[in-house]
């Protein structure tokens, strides 16, 4: 028997790829299967089942393609209802893989059809719990994506969450390898540790959610200070739900490469949005007008999903040449599948075009510390409210780039402001999205507060953010 973990770290995502005697199974496989599909031929195994935790909202499933191409099954839990053939388990059901045993625990509560699958070895012990976001290292998943669904309030749903872990989980033994889908970074959590595997010992005695009193207790704990979801999350869900085009299709069509002048007729004739996926040092330097920054070496999916939230809405890449694939692959986890081609050479043939380019106002660090006026000059800070509240620059206000489509209508045109974030990736994401809808009138610190704490700007007292809520 085999186990292994495949994380990706943009989505903070695991997927298992589970090997015995000649047969393989998948939890929870990403969009793109043909690395799964290696594996399977690389170890002569013939993949029986691939197995959905839930309906992801973070992310788009490779599950459809994947059985189209390998003719195993797909399962869920009880109460699901999926638009294509799946096979829906009823809980306790058992599947077989090979000489080892997957088990289905339906624990509803994330969502209704959310189930854990309990891996049972050659030799009959109960070994690893696949909990997807049901139990989380360090958290519980969150109870309130379900609601409109399931027809029911947070609190409800948070209520069923407790009798499935107090219930199904929390009674298995304590030496279970616990597996779970998302780690620390995902928006299905709210509390998750940094680690990727644990024992669900160890998990007994530290998870906050799994120490509760009494069944109020927890619901209130698990409720509390939950942040918005991104508000993509709804669209992936359907398109887990109902099915998507293949994965080929979706590269075939982003891989249309474009010259200067196709580039600049397709974003004229179907309004699409130009996405410049370099770095923000590099866009800083000089962009085509209008494009959006979201730079490939960041949590770009996420980032995508939260601010642009229209997974149909069309898209023309800038990359640095050779990364049009990657950034193809990274959308189309998070259902953005139509892009419609991307610039050929890159933003160099842009300006070897002799085409406009615009520019961020972006200065250093020290250049901010010599002119700003603490109390009179205008900053606004993008970080997480949680790294806002563990330190600051005296008077600056919180404007969380995941909230920009919100806060944007209140910037005043007139009034100057300085923008900055931790490092400078999300401030050039703010900046770019400022500048495309007509906001000039500010200046972005290069180097975030990581370069500005170096500097006499006056700063709150520290707070250690795990002191802070996330």
């Amino acid at each position: 028997m085999k186990i292994e973990q495949i994380y990706t770290g943009c989505l903070a995502q695991g997927a298992y790829y589970i090997t015995s005697n000649g047969e393989a199974a998948i939890i929870d496989p990403l969009r793109e299967t043909q690395p799964y599909i290696d594996r399977l031929e690389y170890d002569g195994v013939k993949l029986k089942y691939i197995f959905e935790t839930h309906f992801h909202a973070d992310f788009v499933s490779g599950h459809l393609d994947l059985s189209k191409k390998t003719h195993a099954s797909i399962v869920y839990g009880p109460t699901a209802k999926p638009e294509f053939d799946a096979i829906v388990a009823t809980d306790n059901q058992v599947f077989e893989i090979g000489d080892i045993k997957l088990k289905v625990l339906h624990t509803p509560g994330h969502t209704m059809e959310s189930s854990c699958f309990l891996l049972i070895d050659e030799h009959g012990k109960e070994t690893a719990l696949f909990s997807g976001d049901t139990l989380f290292l360090g958290d519980v998943g969150r109870p309130d994506l379900a609601q409109k669904a399931a027809q029911l309030t947070k609190e409800e749903l948070a209520g069923l969450l407790y009798e499935s872990i107090y219930t199904k989980i929390l009674p298995l033994s304590d030496d279970i390898t616990v597996y779970p889908a998302h780690g620390a970074g995902s928006a299905c959590g709210k509390n998750m540790m940094k680690e990727t595997v644990d024992s669900l010992g160890n998990q007994k005695k530290m998870n906050y959610a799994l120490n509760q009193p009494n069944k109020e207790a927890f619901i209130e704990s698990v409720t509390e200070g939950l942040l918005p979801p991104p508000a993509y999350f709804g669209m992936n869900v359907a398109m887990n739900k109902k099915g998507y085009d293949e994965f080929e299709n979706v590269l075939s069509h982003g891989m249309n490469s474009l010259s200067v002048g196709e580039f600049e007729a397709v974003a004229e004739s179907t309004g699409a949005l130009i996405l410049d996926t370099r770095s923000d040092q590099e866009f800083a330097l000089g962009f085509i007008p209008q494009s959006i920054n979201i730079g490939l070496d960041g949590d770009f999916a996420p980032w995508v999903g939260a601010l642009i939230v229209d997974v149909k809405q069309p898209i023309l890449l800038v990359t640095d040449e050779g990364k049009e694939e990657e950034a193809i692959t990274r959308l189309s986890r998070v259902g953005f599948d139509n892009v419609l081609g991307h610039l050929s050479g890159g933003f160099h043939s842009w300006v070897n075009a002799a085409k406009e380019i615009d520019l961020v106002n972006r200065i250093t660090a020290e250049q901010f510390a010599s002119e700003v006026k603490i109390g009179k000059s205008k900053i606004l800070d993008v970080r997480k409210e949680s790294e806002y509240e563990a330190e600051h620059i005296e008077e600056a206000y919180s404007k969380p780039l995941a909230y920009i489509n919100d806060w944007i209508k209140d910037v005043q045109p007139q009034e100057h402001f300085y923008l900055h974030c931790a490092g400078g990736y999300r401030s050039m994401i703010a900046a770019s999205i400022l500048q495309a809808r007509g906001y000039r009138n500010f200046t972005e610190v290069a180097g975030g507060f990581n370069a500005i704490s170096t500097t006499n700007v006056p700063k709150s007292a520290f707070v250690c953010q795990s002191k802070v809520h996330s």
